[in-house]
């Protein structure tokens, strides 16, 4: 087990996969800040049904919470990023064949997915920390440049800070387990991509908008609800169970694939 954990640290530490994703975390974590503490005043809104964005108010940004604010109005947009990564992770794997000797050298497959994970979330928690430190450092002077008071964002702001991360972090373990997922059944990260970033920005509000209510169970507003620590209309404990399930049935789906189908194919 550790030898797969280390085997896949070795593999998917890259200066050139590590800088992309840290880049995008970093990037959307500034251009997310800088948009909505400058609309924050002017009543702007986003669509209905959005998932994953959701800016809030000029007088919610002035409470405490509103120093780490950005992380969970960029939920979506981390979300395709880590997503992308995971599923690049593993198609890499089948497109450059190293999967046969993974296979050869552990023929007990299950091990391998364990040690991917493990890796991937080690990873995605530093992703998550690099985005939580780029807000924290970009939200002071966006607010000053907006008008907003920040007087209250000391209190309790090491608290806010860890706690934002923790269920931002939990919002995008989920989401790369869907892009797992995706590219083990499929073993193409264009796909997986495709399919995710189609779903957050596509079919999800379509589903949103004839389906009545808010629906909790849509995976958008299951981590949207997750990220934001709950939502008026949906209980994080909530989202928590629907979060768990569809990180319960990609892991079994990708477990099924990866030790049941032949790879010499």
């Amino acid at each position: 087990m550790l030898g797969a954990l280390r085997s896949e640290l070795v593999r998917v530490r890259r200066r050139g996969l590590l800088l992309g994703w840290f880049g995008l975390m970093a990037l959307f974590a500034v251009m997310v800040n800088t948009i909505m503490f400058s609309t924050a005043g002017d009543g702007a809104a986003l669509p209905e049904g959005a998932p994953g964005v959701a800016f809030p108010s000029a007088t919610a940004l002035a409470t405490p919470d509103g120093l780490t604010a950005g992380l969970p109005a960029a939920a979506s947009m981390f979300g395709v990023v880590t997503l992308s990564f995971w599923a690049i992770a593993v198609a890499t794997d089948y497109s450059t064949g190293l999967i046969r000797l993974l296979v050869a050298a552990m023929p007990r497959r299950w091990p391998l997915l364990v040690g991917k994970v493990a890796a991937l979330t080690l990873l995605t928690a530093v992703a998550t920390g690099v985005a939580t430190v780029v807000n924290v450092a970009v939200a002071p002077p966006a607010a000053q440049a907006a008008g907003i008071d920040t007087s209250a964002w000391s209190a309790g702001a090491l608290g806010t800070v860890a706690s934002t991360w923790a269920s931002t972090l939990a919002a995008l373990l989920v989401w790369g387990v869907v892009g797992l997922a995706i590219a083990y059944l499929t073993r193409s990260s264009a796909i997986a991509i495709s399919v995710g970033v189609g779903y957050v920005l596509v079919l999800e509000p379509m589903l949103t908008r004839l389906l009545d209510g808010d629906p909790a169970w849509l995976l958008g507003r299951t981590l949207t609800a997750l990220a934001q620590g709950g939502t008026p209309s949906i209980a994080l404990g909530t989202a928590i169970a629907s979060a768990a399930t569809y990180v319960a049935l990609g892991l079994a789906g990708a477990a099924a694939v990866l030790v049941r189908r032949d790879v010499t194919d």
